[in-house]
């Protein structure tokens, strides 16, 4: 199992604690808005957009609120944001490489906002291009296991384009060039296999070891990275072993 598979487990434990709810049904309509405003209003039409709503009702986002956000996106109903991404780039503790990727509608709030929670938590900022080259962009479609082996997983989405797939203890983790992660997920959907997220991700193509310290300092800067509302998502390359995060369960 790769690090990053482990670093995806822990991510989709951490997000289904209540309460951070709030801040994730924000992030999740906030990626509808920007995907309807992108590529039109017609989740038929906009892939990303429907990945984007697909995302957000198996999160439990309420129609309502989905529908006012596709409208504000796509310009039918006024009070939609500019959001911009911007990336920034610095360590964590141990010299772990973190990509932290904002959706803001104010550059330089979002600036200071990422700048405070690394520097009070051990981090550092880095110069762009610095750390970006240690990941690459790929497709990542998370498949709960409802029973489901490996092997089902791998032959419904091996002719699609998938490269890899990662055991994360309740669910399996596909990976594919950014480019394939659609066709990947309408695979998924021919074979009647249920999936619960569909989209494109940073996937590190190296990583650090780290200690259980260092592993619990790297979770508390990501924490006050995503409780900041312009961060969107936050990648690192650490590798934490089982072993560290049964031990941080715990």
């Amino acid at each position: 199992m790769s690090g990053h598979s482990k670093w995806a487990t822990t991510k989709h434990k951490k997000a289904v604690v209540d309460a951070k709810r709030s801040k994730l049904f924000a992030k999740l309509i906030k990626n509808i808005e920007v995907a309807a405003r992108t590529g039109g209003g017609d989740a038929d039409a906009n892939p990303t957009l429907y990945d984007a709503i697909y995302k957000a009702k198996k999160n439990s986002v309420p129609n309502d609120n989905i529908d006012r956000a596709v409208k504000r996106g796509s310009g039918a109903e006024g009070g939609g944001a500019d959001y911009q991404t911007i990336m920034y780039e610095g360590y964590g503790p141990n010299g772990v490489a973190v990509l932290i990727e904002c959706l803001t509608d104010n550059r330089n709030r979002a600036a200071g906002e990422v700048r405070v929670a690394m520097t009070r938590n051990g981090g550092s900022m880095a110069d762009p291009g610095s750390v970006s080259y240690l990941f690459s962009r790929r497709g990542v479609v998370i498949v709960p296991k409802n029973g489901q082996t490996e092997d089902d997983v791998l032959d419904a989405v091996l002719d699609a384009g998938a490269e890899e797939v990662n055991d994360l203890g309740e669910a399996f983790e596909v990976l594919s060039a950014a480019t394939d992660v659609v066709a990947v997920r309408t695979a998924l959907q021919a074979a009647g296999i249920d999936y619960e997220s569909a989209e494109t991700g940073f996937v590190p193509s190296m990583q650090v070891e780290v200690d259980e310290e260092t592993a619990r300092k790297i979770f508390k800067l990501i924490d006050a990275l995503e409780d900041s509302d312009d961060v969107q998502n936050v990648f690192a390359n650490a590798d934490i072993s089982d072993d560290i995060l049964a031990a941080l369960d715990a």
